[in-house]
C-alpha cells in the first residue's frame, strides 16, 4: 500500500459555505459562478462585500458587462441587494466607488422563488 503525502485540510480555514439551495432556484453556471465569489469575498459579520465587477470578471473568467448582467440577475431573485458607494480622490473631488453587495438570507430567496412559482401558474377552472 502507498502512502501519499497531502497536506491536510483545514475544514474551517480556506473554505466557505455555499448553500444548496442555490441549485434549486434555477441559476445557471454564470450566476452561480459570480454568487460565490461574492460569497467568498463577504464579511462574514455584516454579509457584505465590495469588490469591483472588474475583479469579480477576473475571478470568473467573464467580461464586466456579463458580471454586471448576472449581477442584476441574482438582485432580481433575491440572492443580493446593491448601493452605490462613493469616494473622494485626492484631490478632493467625490467619484464613484465600487457597489457595496450585501448577501441576503438564502431563505428569503426561496420563498420569493416559490411565490413566483405560485404566481406563474395558470389558474384552473373551478
Amino acid at each position: 500500500m502507498r502512502s501519499y503525502d497531502h497536506a491536510k485540510r483545514d475544514p474551517i480555514k480556506n473554505y466557505f459555505p455555499l448553500p444548496n439551495e442555490i441549485f434549486v432556484l434555477g441559476l445557471n453556471a454564470g450566476e452561480i459562478a459570480v454568487y460565490a465569489y461574492l460569497l467568498f469575498c463577504e464579511d462574514r459579520v455584516t454579509f457584505q462585500c465590495w469588490p469591483s465587477c472588474r475583479s469579480i470578471g477576473r475571478a470568473t473568467g467573464m467580461s464586466v458587462n456579463t458580471v454586471r448582467k448576472y449581477i442584476r440577475s441574482l438582485e432580481a431573485k433575491g440572492l443580493i441587494t446593491t448601493e452605490p458607494t462613493t469616494i473622494t480622490d485626492r484631490h478632493g473631488r467625490k467619484r464613484n466607488g465600487n457597489l457595496l453587495f450585501t448577501i441576503r438570507p438564502i431563505t428569503e430567496a426561496m420563498e420569493q422563488y416559490y411565490e413566483e412559482q405560485l404566481r406563474s401558474q395558470p389558474k384552473r377552472p373551478a
